[in-house]
Parts: C-alpha cells; structure tokens; sequence
C-alpha cells in the first residue's frame, strides 16, 4: 500500500503551511520581493509550528523540515541585516 496520509488536525495542519512558507520565504528573500521584517513574521509563525515536539513519526519529520528551513531562512536574514 503506498504511503497514506495521515489525518488532518491542527497541528499537522499549521506543520504543513510552514513547510510551505519555507521555499517562499527563501524565494522572497533571494528574489528582494520579500522584506526582512516581513520574512521574520512569516518565520516566526513557522517557529511557533515546531515549538511542541510531537510523537507521532510523520509529525517528527515535518518538524525537522521546517526546521531545517527556518536555520536556512536565519542565515539569510542574518546576512541580509
């Protein structure tokens, strides 16, 4: 059976718009159509995502991603400030 999706609920909901936001901050910032500040708002929102670890496995990895993504989007606000 191929990989089932897990059920929808809050926080896998709110995991998955920040895995999404990541590439468009990234973009944003690397295109200059994004400012810095507003880059901030959108990372902390993703930020506020991972702040309570789950023990579901799916949930774990989507945590990571995001997180990856977030030191991505620091070091780029850091040298773009």
């Amino acid at each position: 059976m191929p990989n089932q999706i897990p059920p929808p609920s809050p926080e896998i909901n709110r995991l998955r718009a920040a895995a999404a936001l990541i590439p468009i901050i990234e973009s944003g910032l690397s295109d200059s159509k994004l400012s810095a500040e507003r880059a901030a708002l959108m990372a902390s929102f993703c930020e506020w995502t991972v702040e309570h670890p789950s023990d579901d496995p799916n949930l774990v990895q989507l945590a990571e991603t995001v997180g990856a993504g977030l030191k991505r989007i620091k070091m780029a606000l850091s040298s773009a400030g």
